[in-house]
């Protein structure tokens, strides 16, 4: 019986440096659940080997050939979707910002593979994990690649109902896989004089979090910083928690930066930074946990909401991976279960009423 309940992942590796398509396959042939059903040299043959094979998930390089893996994330998302996990070697800047770009097209998630030819195991272990985790994940057709210019998203509310400026309020936000086109749905709803400031933890490959704040940052009114010690929180201003360091809020909403071990197997921590948000904004802060695996950020959550501030969690129907809000929902802390159009006025709502 166990053994019917197990299936093998299909996956489509789209790679055309032939070493680092080798390096692939033979990783994922090493895993007993994962075949390679195919190797797209291009992202022309990635969108046409997608209709014909009808892969578990594919493997996306951004720079290809003919056509790069951008292009072809947003024509397979647009007419047969598929799971994509955008996987490049030796990314440069430019390579970086098209990643992006692919996620707001539909790819879930974005992994730097370069270690992978040096044999980095913990690396490799990650990959496959991912591949099977996004596997499963039922992906939708992707309207914004078939009305190129057109936005089907709410605009910004008016902040003309806002609490002031300065108001000694606090978002605080925790997310993981499936997080950075999350966050960047509930920003591009906050207007640009948003009353409080705003700290978050997104769980992202070292190296891409400097495109995650450029490409947040030319995508909605909002400043993004990547937080720096002994930095005053400031209203309308956005602060990333930077990679493989602890943050938190300390009195006087002054960030802190600590080079700490691992809470929960993450640095950045959502529950770190959240429970120093609870400590110091009491009734005064607004927590959100959004889509991502394991359970960070549930724990802060529960302590936001004990002490008297609101919370907020995305629902299961709006999640990549319900991992995360789950947490919190089980443990009865989270005021609000929300789809994630409706996260931006709900938060409204929370930083207005102030109970």
């Amino acid at each position: 019986m166990e053994n019917a309940v197990k299936r093998t992942v299909k996956v489509l590796i789209a790679e055309d440096s032939p070493v680092i398509a080798r390096v692939l396959e033979s990783l994922l042939s090493s895993d007993p659940q994962i075949r390679v059903v195919g190797i797209a040299r291009n992202g022309q043959e990635a969108v046409e080997m997608a209709g014909q094979l009808v892969p578990d998930i594919i493997t996306m390089d951004i720079h290809m050939p003919i056509m790069d893996g951008y292009e072809a994330t947003k024509q397979i998302m647009a007419h047969c979707p598929t799971p994509i996990l955008i996987a490049s070697a030796a990314v440069q800047a430019d390579g970086i910002d098209r990643m992006f770009r692919a996620v707001s097209y539909g790819a879930l998630d974005l992994i730097d593979i370069s270690g992978l030819a040096l044999g980095d195991k913990e690396l490799g272990a990650k990959f496959l994990d991912s591949i099977k985790l996004l596997s499963r994940i039922k992906v939708v057709h992707h309207m914004l690649a078939k009305m190129e210019g057109r936005s089907t998203e709410p605009a910004a509310f008016s902040a003309q109902t806002l609490l002031p400026r300065g108001s000694g309020k606090l978002l605080a936000i925790a997310a993981s896989t499936g997080g950075p086109m999350a966050i960047l749905s509930i920003l591009k709803m906050l207007p640009v004089d948003f009353p409080c400031g705003i700290v978050i933890v997104q769980h992202i490959t070292s190296g891409f979090l400097e495109q995650f704040a450029v490409w947040l940052k030319g995508e909605c009114r909002l400043k993004v910083e990547i937080a720096q010690q002994g930095q005053e929180i400031r209203p309308g201003t956005v602060y990333l928690a930077p990679c493989d360091l602890q943050m938190r809020v300390s009195e006087g909403g002054i960030l802190r930066l600590a080079d700490e071990p691992l809470h929960d197997g993450h640095k950045p921590s959502g529950t770190v930074l959240l429970e120093s948000v609870a400590r110091v904004y009491r009734d005064n802060a607004v927590g959100v946990i959004l889509t991502g695996m394991g359970k960070d950020g549930a724990k802060g959550i529960q302590e936001i909401h004990a002490r008297g501030g609101r919370t907020i969690a995305q629902d299961e129907a709006s999640c990549i991976v319900f991992g995360m809000p789950k947490e919190a929902i089980t443990l009865g802390v989270v005021d609000r279960v929300c789809a994630l159009n409706d996260i931006a006025p709900v938060i409204i709502e929370m930083i207005n009423r102030g109970a």
